[in-house]
């Protein structure tokens, strides 16, 4: 064993079976995805929802501005929906271009091949940094 246990923590995450999530937004015109690392239900009444977006991601600036988020629900079979929303940047790649998606509730953009989604309205914002 490891004296950090990261070897250990990473053999063990490796067996997890987590969902994939794609979260996308809009602000001012401006729509925006990205596959997300951290993601949970935290309540079942009232239901709640966190989702974990990175600074340096451009879904991040959108999502600051924006009023909702929809989370998407990925199976393995989104594999290439995964790497287009998990490894292209917003700043470059116009990703909606690249898949089939309309428009959903409070105007946020929705991906047809999806298994599921849902429309939430953002509640509260808070810095991990703070933790």
């Amino acid at each position: 064993m490891s004296t950090s246990g990261t070897e250990e923590f990473e053999r063990l995450v490796g067996l997890l079976d987590y969902p994939m999530f794609v979260v996308t937004t809009k602000a001012d015109g401006d729509a925006s995805g990205c596959l997300v690392g951290f993601a949970s239900q935290t309540s079942i009444h009232p239901p709640r929802f966190l989702v974990g977006l990175s600074r340096r991601n451009h879904t991040f600036g959108v999502a600051a501005r924006a009023t909702h988020l929809a989370v998407h629900v990925l199976s393995d079979r989104h594999v290439e929906l995964a790497r287009l929303f998990g490894g292209e940047t917003g700043d470059r790649v116009d990703k909606f271009s690249r898949c089939d998606w309309h428009t959903g509730p409070a105007d946020m953009p929705i991906l047809d091949d999806a298994v599921g989604w849902f429309v939430g309205k953002t509640l509260e914002r808070t810095d991990s940094t703070t933790w």
